[in-house]
């Protein structure tokens, strides 16, 4: 008899709400899929494989990267462990290898926690929780941390997903995000200040080809439609998905790699990820949309993904 091979993000939890579905892993609460009449939204992966790229991970006390780990707290340097060997950085949070708990769940949703507790180069303590629900108009994702230290705790949150329009390639896509400023960024990928998109090659608010585009870059003066940032990807065909986000995330990562893991793992592909974040990477130390949780105060704030002319 074959034993049962544990996936590893973790026990899988699979909610639907009419033809749509989502898949959550407890590793990093990690986004599966999420799907709609067996057209995917995201990018998923086997089970027996890391999720590539980062894909779908929770980002949390903070998202994207901390140069050299080193920040300073109340005049004193705290050093972080090194996540990102290639840059030297501390990258996505904390939480990224960590087993959630399941607190609640429904046919139609399902939550998740996990804690922070005090550690090289964070000394706080923070519960996290996130919501994956099915809505009318598709997949709400809302985050909440709390803090239960008796310090106040800086922090920022953010998700990895990558996106997708059923089998249309990514390449042919069209990005649209409605962002004024983007970071400028050094050879570890930490910004070294910020400047307009206006007339550059990564100007996203008319709307670009991701196969014409090589970006690894955060954007921020996002534009607000009927109170939420929105950020949308459209086929040729007419079809395509927005991800919407509250104004608390501030900030967007615009990611596109060329060699995103295929289905064959010899394959390699073009992808995107549109990553909402609640500040921009080295956030630690340039304070760029650093929040403060004050011993016992709770954060919330959600985003979300809506299929398009389907």
């Amino acid at each position: 008899m074959s034993a049962t091979i544990r996936p590893v993000s973790g026990r899988q939890f699979e909610v639907r709400r009419g033809p749509a579905v989502v898949r959550v892993g407890q590793v990093a609460a990690v986004l599966r899929e999420f799907s709609v009449g067996g057209i995917s939204f995201t990018e998923t992966w086997a089970d027996d494989v890391a999720a590539p790229m980062g894909c779908g991970l929770l980002l949390a006390p903070w998202p994207n990267r901390v140069a050299g780990g080193r920040w300073t707290y109340r005049g004193k340097v705290m050093q972080l462990d090194l996540t990102e060997p290639a840059h030297g950085n501390a990258t996505h949070g904390l939480l990224r290898n960590t087993v959630y708990e399941l607190v609640d769940r429904t046919p139609e949703s399902v939550t998740l926690a996990a804690q922070i507790y005090p550690q090289h180069g964070y000394p706080f303590s923070i519960d996290v929780d996130v919501t994956y629900a099915l809505t009318d108009d598709g997949l709400r994702v809302t985050v909440g941390l709390r803090n239960i230290g008796a310090d106040a705790a800086p922090f920022g949150v953010g998700s990895h997903p990558y996106l997708r329009v059923g089998e249309h390639p990514a390449a042919d896509l069209v990005l649209t995000v409605a962002a004024g400023t983007r970071a400028v960024t050094n050879e570890a990928k930490i910004p070294t200040g910020l400047e307009p998109v206006i007339g550059g090659p990564l100007d996203l608010r008319a709307g670009a080809r991701i196969g014409d585009l090589a970006a690894d870059t955060a954007f921020t003066d996002l534009q607000l439609a009927d109170g939420l940032h929105r950020h949308r990807l459209d086929a040729p065909d007419g079809t395509g998905v927005e991800l919407w986000a509250e104004p608390a995330f501030g900030w967007v990562q615009v990611f596109t790699p060329g060699n995103f893991p295929g289905p064959d793992s010899a394959d390699q592909r073009t992808a995107v990820a549109i990553e909402p974040m609640t500040c921009s990477a080295d956030a630690l130390n340039n304070g760029f949309g650093l929040l403060d949780l004050e011993p016992g105060e709770r954060f919330n704030a959600s985003w979300g993904l809506r299929p398009l002319g389907f």
